[in-house]
């Protein structure tokens, strides 16, 4: 869809405002220069303690920036017109551990026993990164970041265990040094890599086939480094499976009003 505006140079609310009315969807990189994007994992009350409780203990894959009230579809600390139901740019659906839709709103579907919880996104460092000059692929070629289940165990907590996701940037060695050095400033949003290179000694068999996103183009030059990943609650999900949740689809983020520059630590 041609827009008649630049995305990139978006506020938050606005970038909102359009995913609500159908005029943005898909993935949300690039939109909103500067604004703290968040993944989504939308669960029934009686499973929010035990998945807060594992988000505290996998701080590295699902670093929580803001949690809903019971049945409350807003979340005021990440935007005060802001609406979980419709403004997430893209919506899963799943029942017993099975994704079965995937929609531009879940408003219809919206229960009082609810709870949203919004994780920090690698697109936030992904934004320090570029600043400094050093690649992003998928950005590059206009895909989807590659995401990999892995065979590195998340902490369980009660019901909640499972595989980690990364997502993976192709870098030379010296570039991938210089992204350790400024992802590791934004612990909020994934913080510093988890792995570099050799990609089967966390499970990965093909890095041509993604279990999240697209393929990208590696050269010669470049390793592999990856970094925890907020789609990990899909992951965890799937093997939990709990009757009924709902997540953003891969790539499909909520875009707040919080600034990239909040979640860095100098």
């Amino acid at each position: 869809m041609t827009l008649p505006f630049d995305r990139a140079r978006m506020i938050g609310e606005a970038a909102r405002l359009a995913c609500r009315s159908g005029a943005i969807t898909g993935c949300t990189a690039g939109i909103a220069d500067g604004y703290v994007q968040g993944n989504l994992a939308v669960l029934p009350a009686d499973l929010a303690d035990e998945f807060l409780l594992f988000a505290q203990r996998n701080p590295k894959s699902c670093p929580i920036i803001g949690v809903s009230a019971r049945g409350e579809r807003s979340i005021p600390e990440l935007g005060l017109d802001l609406d979980i139901a419709t403004d997430v740019a893209g919506y899963r659906v799943w029942r017993n551990g099975e994704v079965v839709e995937e929609r531009d709103s879940v408003a219809d579907l919206w229960r009082d026993d609810l709870v949203a919880f919004v994780i920090g996104c690698s697109y936030s460092f992904e934004a320090a990164m570029a600043e400094d000059g050093l690649p992003l692929r998928h950005v590059e070629m206009g895909v989807r970041v590659p995401m990999y289940r892995t065979s590195i165990a998340t902490a369980p907590a009660g019901r909640f265990s499972g595989p980690m996701v990364v997502s993976m940037r192709p870098l030379t060695p010296a570039q991938a040094i210089r992204a350790v050095q400024i992802t590791s400033r934004f612990p909020s949003v994934h913080g510093a890599p988890v792995h570099l290179g050799l990609p089967e000694m966390i499970g990965i068999r093909d890095l041509g086939a993604p279990d999240y996103g697209d393929p990208v183009r590696i050269g010669p030059d470049e390793i592999p480094v990856f970094w925890a990943c907020g789609v990990t609650p899909q992951s965890v999900i799937a093997a939990v499976r709990p009757a009924f949740a709902i997540t953003h689809a891969p790539g499909c983020m909520l875009i707040t009003d919080r600034r990239n520059g909040e979640f860095a630590v100098l």
